[in-house]
């Protein structure tokens, strides 16, 4: 649970129900394969819910469950505090990249 990824995809669903596209979309830098494994490690630790439709075409949503809702607490301070220091966190590693 304490992936970036994780943390990402946790986030996007905080704010609505989303099909997997939609994340793709809302978090571009994943790839789908790395998307696949989360939400299904995700949904296997209980955060997420995943709703199969039966429809054609087929439609699948994932959404919070009451725990990974509960999990929003402990991140948001974590974003916000990496937003506030994301700049200083940026020279240290170029500084770092640069000396190596």
């Amino acid at each position: 649970m304490g992936d970036k990824w994780s943390m990402l995809v946790i986030g996007a669903l905080a704010a609505s129900d989303a099909r997997c596209s939609d994340l793709d979309t809302t978090i571009p830098a994943s790839s789908r394969r790395m998307l696949t494994v989360t939400l299904k490690r995700l949904q296997r630790s209980g955060l997420v819910d995943r709703t199969a439709y039966a429809e054609v075409p087929p439609r699948v949503e994932y959404s919070l469950t009451g725990l990974g809702a509960s999990l929003l607490s402990a991140i948001d301070p974590l974003a916000a505090w990496s937003a506030e220091h994301r700049t200083e966190i940026r020279r240290h590693q170029d500084a770092f990249t640069s000396s190596g």
